[in-house]
């Protein structure tokens, strides 16, 4: 049997997953939606694009719409930099729903049509249990079949949307490799939170959605499981973009990189939020929460009204919130110490994995790395000093926002002046090199 792990895909990781109509009712041109997201370059172009066949297109225009795919993709998809991998109709419940899909995919995949060599796969929504899986596995091996395509060429992608589908994802490593199926097509498995409540009842006062943390916990260790990369789903308020940046971040936590982006704006924000800042940032817990510190002549001042220090006769008197102590100069830093933590940059991260990897390769298994910086409250100033030890898990587990980059930087070429531009020429070239 196939380790589960030996990944299909060369990428390991999706920033964002953007959704666009196939067909737009009431148009001169109903595909005019897909040639513009076909153009799409640099930052705005998603890691993957996905002519939306099902939800995004009403049920009347469908059958266009798959039309639709199939002469745009022919035209733009050699140009496109991302992947490309249309969803189509499906449910679990409905044999008519399908075999609908089923019929477009033949259509869109049909080597006449130009479109199936520049097509990665196609998104399945609406799945049910692991059987259900298999079907939607069985169709794609049908068209590639019918159409002399090379068999596992197109990957299948499944939109997470019922309490089935999310307890299928614990099964799934242990059917990858089976002779009986190809499910080592796999690709992506990408939350539905919509549907998903509507599946489990779910209520809440307002009518909003529940954030369903457990689901994107669960869909990003079924991935870790399986091999697969996990997506989250659509922000719906995409004028909030502190608010989707935040739940990037709480994804991130998770282990989760890609998201769901719904306009060309989100997807700028999904493909540089993972990536590692340009700047090194220092941030102070002040009582009600970390506050990003501004650099200021070489110091690091706070300039929030949760915290306050003052000199007294006998060294300092120092407030955070409702909590106040006296304190002498070593107690103040050990205070501050305590407090403030640091976000590394690109150039901080490699700097640290060379360190290290010239350290292991003279035969030393841990050092310990300094930060320093010079932190000022209400005019006092105090320079604190961090020790961190690092050993060769620390050394992975730093490596995996850099290993992020390398594969942006592999897959998307489109984007390098872009990038050295964020970083510098010489950040990049090192950051492509190291950890190899």
């Amino acid at each position: 049997m196939t380790d589960p792990t030996d990944r299909h895909y060369d990428r390991e990781f999706v920033r964002s997953f953007f959704t666009s109509p196939t067909a737009v009712d009431g148009e001169d041109d109903s595909a005019k939606m897909l040639r513009r997201a076909a153009q799409l370059r640099g930052l705005e172009a998603p890691d993957v694009w996905v002519p939306d066949n099902e939800d995004a297109t009403a049920p009347s225009m469908r059958d266009e719409g798959a039309r639709n795919i199939a002469e745009v993709v022919s035209e733009h998809g050699a140009d496109f930099p991302g992947e490309i991998h249309p969803r189509v109709v499906w449910h679990r419940d409905s044999p008519e729903t399908r075999y609908r899909g089923f019929r477009h995919m033949l259509e869109i995949a049909d080597p006449e049509n130009g479109a199936v060599e520049h097509i990665d796969g196609f998104v399945i929504p609406e799945v049910g249990d692991l059987d259900d899986w298999k079907k939607a596995d069985e169709f794609i091996t049908i068209v590639e079949t019918e159409h002399g395509l090379e068999p596992g060429s197109l990957s299948m992608s499944v939109i997470i949307e019922s309490g089935e589908a999310e307890l299928a994802m614990s099964d799934l490593r242990g059917e990858l490799g089976n002779p009986s199926n190809n499910l080592e097509r796999m690709f992506l498995l990408v939350d539905g939170e919509v549907d998903y409540t509507k599946d489990m009842r779910a209520m809440t006062p307002t009518g909003e959605l529940p954030e369903w943390p457990e689901l994107r916990h669960n869909t990003s260790r079924g991935a870790s499981a399986a091999g697969l990369v996990a997506v989250d789903g659509p922000y719906d308020d995409i004028r909030d973009v502190t608010g989707y940046r935040g739940r990037m971040e709480a994804n991130r936590a998770k282990g989760m990189t890609g998201i769901w982006s719904l306009t060309p704006g989100q997807v700028v924000e999904a493909n540089t939020a993972p990536l590692p800042p340009e700047d090194g940032q220092w941030l102070l817990d002040d009582g009600s929460g970390e506050v990003e510190l501004r650099e200021e002549n070489g110091r690091w001042a706070y300039t929030g009204d949760s915290l306050w220090i003052e000199e007294t006769d006998d060294g300092y008197r120092f407030q955070a919130g409702a909590e106040t102590r006296e304190c002498d100069a070593d107690g103040l830093r050990e205070e501050l110490l305590d407090r403030a933590s640091y976000v590394p940059s690109m150039d901080d991260i490699v700097d640290s994995m060379e360190q290290f990897e010239a350290a292991k390769e003279a035969g030393t298994g841990a050092i310990a790395m300094t930060r320093e910086a010079t932190i000022e409250v209400d005019g006092v100033t105090v320079d604190i000093e961090n020790d961190r030890m690092w050993d060769e898990a620390t050394y992975q587990a730093a490596k995996t926002p850099i290993t992020l980059f390398q594969d942006v930087y592999e897959h998307r070429p489109d984007q390098h002046d872009e990038l050295a531009e964020r970083y510098s020429e010489d950040v990049v070239e090192r950051a492509t090199a190291v950890g190899e």
